[in-house]
């Protein structure tokens, strides 16, 4: 992926992480197209950012993602970077039944919403030069947080999505997964002073000189997912699954 001079369309950009790699990339030279729900969060993230414009997405209905796919090609014709950040998380009991709801609504979200987008989107990206498709998972794609269980399911399946569609786009599209760790952010309440998660800050910088290199890895892992990352690899699973059972 290149540094700078893309057209970057970032869901779930009015906030955490997608507000802070909308604002960096546009630093760096490129335009940058934040959407999501709300039109007031998504403002405030292009504000004094003359090149990075809104535009609203509902990546959990599946008409509003075709209506948004064909309005953003035709505003943004030279839309050659998604970055697939949107997501949810919400902490569950599954030790007992219980009302489905936001299980539901975690799968749409986080799963459904990106492959839907990718398949919106992916015509125009295999004609754009330098096209790019960015997957946010999760450290937790690795070892789950039990008490996040679906959530940790999707990222999962964002990671094993994410592996066939590079190996399926091979010299059309980059394909590229980004797994944050524990971040502070307000993904869930609280979490964004939650003491021994990452300040936000520092996992930009992070990520960021990553892409910043004009080569960056097919995943993207900071050194706080590492330890999730590796876990298997290095005999340190049940340990991990100790650690995110007591987040």
């Amino acid at each position: 992926m290149k540094t700078s001079g893309n057209t970057i369309l970032v869901t779930g950009g009015g906030s955490g992480i997608g507000r802070e790699l909308a604002r960096r990339w546009h630093d760096l030279g490129n335009t940058v197209v934040v959407a999501g729900r709300s039109e007031g969060p998504l403002a405030e993230t292009a504000k004094g950012h003359a090149n990075i414009h809104v535009m609203t997405l509902d990546v959990s209905d599946p008409a509003d993602i075709q209506r948004f796919a064909r309005d953003v090609a035709a505003r943004f014709p030279g839309l050659n970077v998604l970055v697939n950040n949107a997501g949810i998380m919400r902490y569950e009991d599954v030790t007992a039944r219980r009302d489905l709801a936001d299980v539901e609504a975690t799968v749409v979200t986080n799963l459904l919403g990106p492959i839907r987008l990718i398949d919106a989107l992916v015509e125009h990206l295999k004609g754009q030069d330098d096209a790019a498709i960015i997957n946010v998972s999760s450290g937790l794609a690795f070892v789950p947080m039990p008490k996040a269980a679906t959530y940790s399911a999707t990222k999962a399946a964002i990671h094993s999505y994410t592996i066939s569609l590079r190996a399926k786009l091979e010299g059309m599209v980059e394909v590229i997964e980004l797994a944050p760790p524990a971040v502070q952010t307000e993904l869930t309440p609280g979490q964004s002073t939650r003491e021994g998660y990452l300040p936000l800050g520092t996992f930009i910088d992070q990520v960021m000189a990553q892409f910043e290199s004009g080569n960056p890895p097919a995943e993207v892992c900071v050194p706080n997912t590492l330890i999730l990352r590796n876990a298997e690899k290095e005999g340190r699973f049940e340990e991990a699954l100790a650690m995110t059972k007591g987040f």
